[in-house]
């Protein structure tokens, strides 16, 4: 752990229905730039910003939230952390090892459908300037 703010719960947003004990690992395409495999599995602190994860995810799947574990270190997510903002406002983290699912979240706040297309209209926009991911 490099500076971390949290030592959990943490929580993964995703359209894949899983399990507890599942985990989950980098290597996956990117939901913002599909043709960037990750290098990392990110995870918060914090329901909300799982939540938009899991709205903005790829796939058809119903969005979900899950606690989750770190099974090895992690660090700041630099694509939020300093980089964009300063701090970690968003409690935002990342790590090379796999995340083990602990339970799905209920209840979790969802987007409203204004809400979720504003999100793609300002991902889109930086992905029109090509905002540059850091893998």
């Amino acid at each position: 752990m490099t500076d971390t703010l949290d030592s959990g719960p943490f929580f993964h947003g995703t359209k894949a229905d899983l399990r507890p004990g599942d985990l989950l690992t980098a290597g996956f395409r990117s939901n913002y730039r599909p043709e960037i495999v990750m290098n990392h599995i990110y995870f918060t602190a914090l329901e909300s910003p799982a939540g938009l994860a899991a709205e903005l995810a790829a796939g058809d799947g119903e969005p979900r939230v899950y606690e989750v574990e770190p099974t090895g270190s992690f660090e700041n997510d630099p694509n939020v952390t300093d980089k964009k903002f300063p701090g970690n406002p968003t409690r935002s983290y990342r790590s090379t090892a796999p995340v083990r699912v602990v339970r799905e979240i209920d209840g979790w706040t969802r987007l409203s459908p204004g809400a979720l297309q504003e999100w793609r209209d300002r991902i889109a926009a930086i992905e029109a300037n090509r905002g540059e991911i850091i893998n």
